[in-house]
């Protein structure tokens, strides 16, 4: 996180919440790759976030996924997070600062497609039935961003291709 990502300014390198969003981001990226295909080798991925303003370690895991996919490793599908959280009583999707902050519950999740979690933490409290319900809100919340990610890899790579029609 950049030393001016926070509303006080932090230290430059890595601090304990850092360190917690690289190892939630690894750990919700793993399940998909194909690490076999890897053996005895480090993937290594660096997110670099501005501005700290809610949801920065599922903005990570999103952009990293496409990053990978983008660089050609080898994955079972994207992966795809977003936050559900309670506020003033009622489930919100995509929390923003004051949200994150003072709401009465966040909960970041990531997720393939087909539904697999791969990541989900919880800060707060919710009944077994908000519980359903906000998974429920994350799915379709990660099935969005699954198609922006998609869109946002064929829009890359079919202007590469147009580009390469066009010098021919």
């Amino acid at each position: 996180m950049a030393s001016f990502s926070v509303e006080e300014r932090k230290r430059p390198g890595p601090d304990r919440r850092s360190i917690e969003v690289s190892k939630v981001s690894r750990e919700a990226l793993e399940p998909v790759i194909f690490q076999e295909y890897f053996p005895r080798s480090a993937i290594d991925i660096f997110v670099e976030v501005l501005q700290a303003d809610a949801g920065t370690r599922t903005a990570g895991i999103n952009a990293a996924s496409i990053a990978l996919a983008d660089a050609g490793i080898p994955m079972k599908s994207l992966v795809s997070s977003c936050a559900v959280g309670k506020v003033d009583d009622t489930l919100v999707l995509d929390l923003f600062k004051d949200e994150d902050n003072y709401g009465q519950c966040d909960m970041p999740i990531a997720m393939t497609p087909d539904g697999n979690i791969t990541l989900i933490q919880m800060d707060g409290h919710l009944t077994r039935n908000e519980f359903s319900e906000a998974i429920e809100m994350a799915k379709k919340g990660c099935l969005a961003i699954h198609e922006l990610q998609k869109a946002a890899l064929i829009e890359k790579y079919n202007s590469q291709l147009e580009g390469e029609v066009n010098d021919q």
